[in-house]
């Protein structure tokens, strides 16, 4: 081993053992101090051409002395003593900037002033040998952090096992500021090939050493595979949403690993760290612009009322109660019959910086709306005046399987809640509905159109009973982007049902913002519809997940087709053959004109349904939703044996 290596080994040794500990800021301190007084000594031979004849050290070392004191003064105000070396960047090199600029004006102008009155102390001090002093100082104290910086980095560069060249997508301060925090990874060590800037103004230029090039030619295939760029990291704050869709798209094309740099009051202390700079998620892909609601509108019918909703545990349902409960009602009553999900909502409000303000406003119920004898005692404890009904069962495969179960609890449960609503006088019904419910082809679709058509059937009264319908849910629970993320963790496969299976998606907060904005506008009667947008391919959703983590299809992971499931169909649809829209004061927001049903038809079919969900006869189930639903035609499913009978009788 040669003895460069030893020392080499030595010092990465010692990066390795201190470099989770830092400098105490008064080392520092003292350090600086340092500088100032030596460097004033430096100012004068330089203000003296080193001519040592002319060097006074005595009166020099007593100015020294006072000079000192002033800029520590000036450096306790600032804290410019206070940064870690080894990550010193912009802000600290403003704050030692301000520091010494400060305490030289400051002895500056009381030189002048002592001269003003004669005095002869001030007449030995050299303006001149301030201004160098000045000048030394900061280039000292600078260049000292500096050295310590990057003999840092340097070292503890040697000892990254990985390298990555990125491209930052914004020459602005915050991307300054993401080349910075790259730097100081202690596991990977970045290359920054270029700055990418659509400003005219910047293109062509330098930004600390690096090219600042426009968005055509550095996320060109040529530059990508020339520069073997690995990553793109965006970080442009307050990004717009389509446009930040348009990079991470281009950029996933050219087989790019795209990231993107949070926003500044998520930055932990102020500071920006790598870890932080985090991957794109694939919602941030699918979602749009968010809906403006009218809050003054919301919270007229909302504020002092005493609110209740139903599973208020699950994905809509805690939605409606995160952004409910910020309108101050009366009382917030929170019903599931999941006891560990409504125990999370409550822990969440609870310690939430946000929303723990309202907590004594909340009420927590364990209870199932099959129950109506427990679904009446609690109307009578708490006397609702508006109801967000978002209890239900949703998963298609397992209400296809479960029919009875699906019955219990979408059409009777809400058929108990309705009815309740009428009976005490309840102002406002909300009811959660769902895209499968339009021209369903499964037990779950058809049932949640029941439950639309008996809760219409009832918007007559002082009640009034309005309905939202919207499509799949991002990260609700069971939804297929969860999905997709737990099997790309595990190494894949992903399973998709259909190459050409499409759905509509949006974000929880998106649905809960109709569900309230719904209830807002409507008198009553009204299915409100969600403008969603273009609809999704699940199969390309499913690569882009797979970019989005880094992984290469084929290679790293693999995505099967296992076949539609039961009930299920390739597209969903938002209204049915019959029925079409008529626009709100709200762009996004439309409201369908449905056909009308005869009450006492409805009734006849609740009937019938009550007599045959005792004697649990599946198919004879199945047959009656069909027969109150006569667009409900199964697909992919075992009941479909009841249309083809529908067709030959």
């Amino acid at each position: 081993m040669s003895l460069f290596t030893a020392k080499e080994l030595w010092l990465r040794n010692i990066i390795k053992q201190y470099s989770h500990r830092f400098v105490p800021s008064w080392y520092i301190f003292a350090f600086d101090m340092l500088i100032i007084f030596v460097s004033f000594f430096v100012a004068y031979a330089v203000r003296l051409n080193f001519n040592l004849y002319q060097f006074d050290i005595s009166n020099i070392a007593v100015q020294a002395i006072i000079i000192t004191y002033i800029y520590s003064i000036s450096f306790v105000i600032f804290r410019s003593y206070s940064g870690i070396i080894r990550h010193t960047g912009f802000t600290d090199a403003l704050k030692i900037l301000q520091a010494n600029g400060t305490a030289f004006v400051l002895i500056t102008a009381v030189a002048f002033g002592f001269r003003l009155f004669g005095s002869s102390f001030a007449q030995d001090i050299s303006i001149g040998a301030l201004v160098i002093h000045f000048l030394l100082a900061y280039f000292f104290m600078m260049g000292a952090r500096i050295i310590v910086k990057t003999t840092y980095h340097v070292i503890a560069g040697s000892r990254k096992k990985e390298n990555k060249t990125v491209l930052i997508y914004g020459a602005g301060a915050s991307g300054i500021l993401t080349r910075n925090a790259l730097l100081q990874d202690i596991y990977i060590s970045y290359h920054t090939s270029a700055f990418i800037d659509e400003n005219q103004g910047k293109i062509g230029k330098m930004l600390e050493g690096i090219r600042i090039l426009p968005p055509d030619l550095a996320l060109s295939k040529e530059y990508i595979k020339k520069h073997k760029v690995d990553q793109l990291i965006i970080s442009i704050q307050n990004l717009d949403a389509d446009k930040q869709r348009s990079i991470v798209e281009e950029a996933l094309d050219l087989d790019l690993e795209v990231k993107v740099v949070p926003a500044i009051e998520k930055w932990i202390n102020g500071q920006l760290s790598s870890e932080q700079i985090r991957k794109v998620k694939i919602e941030e892909l699918l979602q749009r612009d968010p809906i403006k609601m009218d809050s003054s509108n919301v919270s007229k019918y909302i504020f002092g009322k005493s609110v209740l909703i139903t599973g208020a545990a699950g994905s809509i349902g805690s939605g409606l109660v995160r952004q409910v409960i910020t309108y101050r009602p009366a009382k917030l009553i929170l019903l599931d019959q999941a006891e560990s999900a409504l125990y999370d909502i409550q822990t969440e409000i609870s310690n939430s910086d946000e929303l723990n303000k309202f907590s004594h406003l909340a009420e927590y119920v364990i209870a199932s709306v099959k129950d109506k004898f427990r679904i009446q005692q609690i109307f009578e404890n708490y006397k609702p005046d508006i109801i967000f009904h978002a209890a239900a069962y949703k998963h298609v495969p397992l209400m296809e399987n479960n029919p009875y179960e699906a019955l219990l609890v979408n059409v009777f449960g809400t058929r108990t809640i309705a009815d309740l609503a009428v009976k005490h006088k309840v102002k406002k019904f909300v009811m959660v509905s769902t895209d499968k419910a339009v021209n369903p082809t499964n037990v779950m679709g058809a049932s949640k159109r029941i439950a639309e058509i008996y809760t219409q059937s009832l918007s007559n009264g002082a009640t009034q009973f309005i309905t939202t319908r919207f499509g799949n849910v991002l990260d609700s629970n069971g939804s297929v982007v969860p999905l997709f993320r737990k099997q790309i963790e595990k190494g894949g496969p992903i399973t998709v049902t259909h190459r050409d299976i499409t759905r509509y998606f949006m974000t929880i907060p998106e649905a809960c913002n109709l569900v309230l904005e719904a209830g807002a506008m409507g008198n009553g009667g009204e299915i409100f519809v969600f403008d969603m947008g273009r609809p999704v391919k699940i199969y390309e959703m499913a690569c882009k997940m797979i970019k989005l983590s880094g992984l290469e299809l084929g290679k790293d992971i693999e995505i099967k087709e296992i076949g539609l499931r039961p009930g299920e169909k390739l597209y969903e649809e938002l209204l049915n053959n019959e029925e079409n829209t008529l626009p709100t004061y709200h762009p996004k927001i439309l409201r369908a004109k449905v056909r009308e049903y005869d009450k006492s038809i409805i009734q006849k079919g609740f009937d019938d349904l009550t007599h045959l969900i005792i004697e649990a006869n599946v198919f004879e189930l199945v047959a009656k939703m069909k027969e109150i639903v006569p667009e409900f035609v199964s697909n992919n499913s075992i009941y479909d044996v009841l249309d083809k009978q529908k067709v030959s009788g």
